[in-house]
């Protein structure tokens, strides 16, 4: 079996080879595929805090922060003040983002129809199941106890490692 066959290898791949091309798509817009599914979602969960927008997002808070940093210098998103709670802010898209939600929107259907060519639409729902499940598989578990670092080297050729 080929290395790229073993499937977190081959999800890897394809997860860059899909992000690469997303990119080469939002170069005029100068965005990744995390900045723009942070807009993306944002546009479609107006009114949410950071905090809920990185869960709902899936991004990392802190690179979230940054993305927002960023789309609020532009003019794309701005952060309100939260009405419930004055330690948070409300996230909202501004009218001058409002286009380039759409940009994605229209980069995400021709990068998703580029990399499913060939894929007949029962194939499509059965890919989009399975991985929505592992998905789920790996939201559901537990974080791993750390383990020793790995010294690699003679030792490990030693013990027959």
């Amino acid at each position: 079996m080929d290395w790229h066959q073993h499937l977190g290898f081959l999800l890897d791949d394809v997860a860059y080879l899909y992000t690469r091309r997303f990119e080469e798509r939002t170069q005029g817009v100068s965005l990744t595929l995390t900045q723009c599914k942070a807009l993306a979602v944002l546009a479609n969960c107006e009114g949410v805090n950071q905090k809920r927008l990185a869960d709902i997002s899936e991004i990392d808070p802190g690179r979230l922060v940054r993305i927002l940093d960023r789309m609020e210098a532009v003019g794309w998103a701005q952060r309100r003040s939260d009405p419930h709670d004055r330690r948070a802010h409300a996230l909202a898209i501004t009218e001058s983002g409002r286009p380039v939600v759409q940009r994605i929107w229209h980069v995400v259907r021709e990068t998703n129809s580029e990399a499913l060519t060939g894929l007949a639409t029962n194939e499509l729902h059965l890919l989009t199941e399975l991985l929505e499940r592992v998905h789920a598989n790996l939201l559901a578990l537990e974080p791993l106890a750390a383990e020793p670092a790995y010294r690699g080297g003679a030792a490990d050729a030693a013990a027959g490692a």
